[in-house]
């Protein structure tokens, strides 16, 4: 029975890393689509969807069937509960890619508008903190994840600079208000999967240490509450 128990982890663990592979791809589709302003990658994006939520139910049917198996050690169960999140977590960084492409979509359809806002620069840091959360989970690695918590301000202030200076463009150019409000909403999109990141980053923590993280370095942040169970 255990060692069933250790084979069901393992094809649990693969079945994660996929869904990070889809997550971690669609967001890069959702920024490289941006930058070129296509709407093929779009599409892909909007397509890809169905695939990210699937595997998302196949997830947690598998990590239920692990609890029912038998009762868990502390990692282990500690891992199974870890693995629910980072799953709802992967599968909410799907949405905010599609998210994404629809804002695109509607950015192809205006006159390009010179915006005062390097999105593909805030894009590289999210994209590199979805990396560096699925690196800590695959290592198991609590340093890793740590660095993610740490990244997340960084992203944080990039969304407000984009915050300001789009205001001030829509009241500046009322002809470019739409590009511009198009452009906040992925910035806000994008600053939406850096907090997934950091949810990630946490649950590894939790996972690996045994640690909650949640309400220490991060306590004045202004992201999202978390739908870990109190």
């Amino acid at each position: 029975m255990r060692t069933r128990f250790q084979q069901g982890l393992d094809e649990l663990r693969q079945k994660l890393l996929r869904m990070g592979g889809l997550a971690e791809q669609a967001v890069d589709r959702a920024c490289q689509a941006y930058i070129d302003r296509d709407l093929a990658r779009c599409q892909m994006i909007l397509e890809g969807e169905t695939m990210i939520n699937i595997t998302e139910r196949e997830i947690d049917e598998h990590a239920f069937d692990l609890l029912a198996m038998q009762q868990p050690m502390a990692k282990d169960l500690r891992f199974i509960l870890a693995v629910t999140k980072i799953n709802s977590d992967l599968e909410r960084v799907g949405d905010q890619a599609v998210n994404i492409a629809e804002r695109v979509m509607d950015m192809v359809e205006l006159p390009a508008a010179d915006l005062p806002v390097d999105i593909p620069r805030m894009a590289a840091a999210v994209s590199a903190m979805v990396r560096r959360a699925l690196e800590s989970f695959i290592e198991a690695k609590a340093e890793l994840a740590q660095a993610v918590l740490e990244m997340d301000n960084v992203v944080d202030r990039m969304r407000d600079e984009a915050f300001i200076m789009l205001v001030k463009t829509m009241n500046d150019r009322p002809e470019a208000t739409r590009q511009a409000l198009d452009a906040l909403l992925i910035a806000r999109n994008l600053e939406r999967v850096a907090d997934h990141a950091t949810n990630i980053a946490e649950d590894v923590i939790f996972w690996v240490r045994g640690a909650d993280v949640r309400h220490n370095v991060h306590e004045l942040n202004s992201r999202r509450p978390r739908h870990f169970p109190k």
